[in-house]
C-alpha cells in the first residue's frame, strides 16, 4: 500500500494579504463616511430644533409684552403722513402703579455682538424702574444671540396710539455644539414674523 504524501498546510500569500488589507480599507472607508453624514446630519437637525423651539417661545413673549404694554416708542415724527416706522427697538410702559408712582418701562433692542457690526446680532431685553419719575434701578439680560436680524415694524395711529407691532426675526440655528467631522452642511437660518395689538386698542 502507497502512503499519500501529506500536504502540508501554508498561510497567506502577500498577494492575498494585500487584496484582504484593500477591501477591509474600502469597507471602512465607506463606514466612516456614512457615520461622517449621520453625525452631521444629527447636529444640524438638533441646531434647527432647538433654535426653533427657543425662538418660538421668545417670539410668544415678545408678543404678549406688547399686548399688554402701553405708551409705546420709537414713535414717528408725523404720524399722518409716515403711520408706520421700522426701527431695531421697541420701548413701552409694562408696569404703572399710580398709587406708589412706580413706572416700569421696557425696551427690546437689537444689539450688535462683539464679532462686528454686519452681524451677528443679539436681542437685549431691558427693564427700568423709575418711582415718581425717578431713576430707580435697570436689568437687563440677553434673550437671543446669533440673530442675522431682528426688525420692529411699528404702525401708529393719530394719537399717539399703536396699531400694531411686527416683530422680523432671522436667527441661525446653533447649539453651541462643535462637532467637527468635515463636512459643510450648515442648518437653514429661521425666519419668524409675528404681529400683536395692544389690549387697549381692542
Amino acid at each position: 500500500m502507497r502512503r499519500t504524501p501529506k500536504k502540508t498546510r501554508r498561510g497567506f500569500s502577500m498577494v492575498e494579504v494585500l487584496i484582504s488589507l484593500a477591501i477591509t480599507s474600502t469597507l471602512l472607508t465607506a463606514t466612516m463616511s456614512a457615520l461622517n453624514a449621520s453625525f452631521k446630519g444629527y447636529q444640524v437637525t438638533s441646531e434647527g430644533a432647538s433654535t426653533n423651539v427657543v425662538a418660538r417661545i421668545v417670539m410668544q413673549r415678545l408678543t404678549a409684552m406688547i399686548r399688554t404694554g402701553d405708551s409705546f416708542g420709537p414713535y414717528p415724527i408725523n404720524p399722518i403722513t409716515t403711520p408706520e416706522i421700522e426701527s431695531t427697538y421697541i420701548e413701552f410702559v409694562s408696569y404703572r402703579d399710580v398709587s406708589t408712582g412706580t413706572e416700569r418701562v421696557t425696551r427690546l433692542e437689537r444689539r450688535d455682538a462683539d464679532e462686528g457690526e454686519d452681524g451677528p446680532y443679539e436681542l437685549w431685553y431691558i427693564l427700568t424702574t423709575y418711582v415718581n419719575g425717578t431713576f430707580e434701578d435697570e436689568d437687563e439680560a440677553p434673550l437671543l444671540v446669533g440673530l442675522n436680524d431682528v426688525v420692529f415694524t411699528l404702525r401708529y395711529d393719530v394719537g399717539p396710539k399703536l396699531k400694531r407691532a411686527t416683530v422680523d426675526l432671522i436667527i441661525q440655528p446653533d447649539d453651541m455644539q462643535d462637532i467637527a467631522v468635515g463636512s459643510t452642511l450648515e442648518a437653514p437660518t429661521i425666519r419668524l414674523v409675528a404681529s400683536a395689538s395692544p389690549r387697549m386698542n381692542d
